[in-house]
């Protein structure tokens, strides 16, 4: 596998060499001085170009990089997938993202210099390596501080808490009706989503918000708790509806716990009628057999 090195020669190499790339810059991971340094990390790459569509125009010019598993263009898989969002304007930027046989990766944007300027000053993780013409302005040095979490205002925070609150009847009604692909996506989609902000907002607290509790979460396990953290495990549903319903009891054992955590420290109001009226439909429907013709049999009182 070709080392950190040897990439970015190579990277630097084919841009000094071509006359239509005119500056270099990288951004993700890389840049970040408080991410953990692995074999995954790929390059996000950014070459400002004199135009996209000499680029385009020759497929091969990537060749030049290794040998690939498996490359995908986005520009050209939106023209397909996501064309309801109208067709992108390939004369600005192009992203070729490969995945060579040595197991590298490269993120790599061909973009005019008009369309890199706004993302160059914008991203804080950016670091520019090569400008031939200086066209480019000078930017600090590169710092996670617009991916750090950030603390929740008091309509943030009861949002969050009722959205997780009120989607999980529709978790509920799906197991019930046995409709796992629905309750699943409700779940892992729109209740996961809820949660995760909860979790962020409880690392963020406990690391006076310096932190980035990374994408998608990924940096959870590294600033949760041992015990938080079992619970989060214990969200994750296999494909039976008992496992189901043990994962959705974790949930809601956590989200209630960090909740009023977070919701003591900004001296916010968690709404525990919410809660309570929620976790006596869910104890009711899990019990519920599959011919019941009513959910309640008198007017519940949570």
């Amino acid at each position: 596998m070709r080392n950190e090195q040897e990439m970015l020669e190579l990277i630097m190499g084919v841009a000094r060499k071509d006359e239509r790339i005119r500056a270099v810059y990288m951004n993700g991971s890389r840049t970040n001085p408080h991410a953990p340094r692995d074999i995954f990390q790929d390059y996000d790459i950014v070459y400002v170009v004199t135009d996209t569509e000499s680029f385009i125009r020759d497929e091969g010019w990537i060749d030049i990089f290794g040998p690939r598993l498996i490359l995908q263009e986005p520009e050209k898989n939106s023209q397909y997938f996501y064309f309801d969002d109208g067709t992108p304007d390939l004369s600005r930027s192009y992203g070729y993202l490969m995945l060579f046989t040595d197991g590298n990766r490269i993120d790599l944007h061909v973009q005019t210099l008009e369309a890199s300027l706004p993302e160059f000053t914008a991203d804080k993780l950016t670091v520019l390596l090569l400008d031939k013409d200086a066209c480019l302005p000078p930017i600090p040095p590169a710092t996670d501080i617009d991916y750090r979490v950030k603390p929740p205002s008091e309509m943030e925070f009861a949002v969050c808490c009722n959205e997780f609150w009120w989607c999980l009847q529709n978790v509920a009604k799906g197991i019930w009706r046995d409709e796992l692909p629905y309750a699943k996506r409700m779940f892992d989609q729109y209740v996961r989503d809820m949660l995760d902000r909860m979790v962020s907002w409880s690392v963020g607290i406990e690391h006076d918000f310096e932190v980035s509790a990374g994408k998608l979460g990924k940096y959870f396990k590294q600033y949760l708790p041992a015990g938080h953290w079992e619970l989060y495990v214990n969200t994750y549903a296999d494909g039976s509806y008992e496992g189901f319903w043990k994962a959705v009891e974790s949930t809601c054992a956590l989200f209630r716990v960090l909740a009023e955590e977070v919701a003591a420290h900004f001296g916010y109001t968690y709404r525990k009628e919410d809660d309570e009226g929620m976790t006596l439909y869910l104890e009711t429907v899990r019990q519920l057999p599959q011919d019941a013709k009513e959910i309640f049999r008198e007017q519940a009182a949570p």
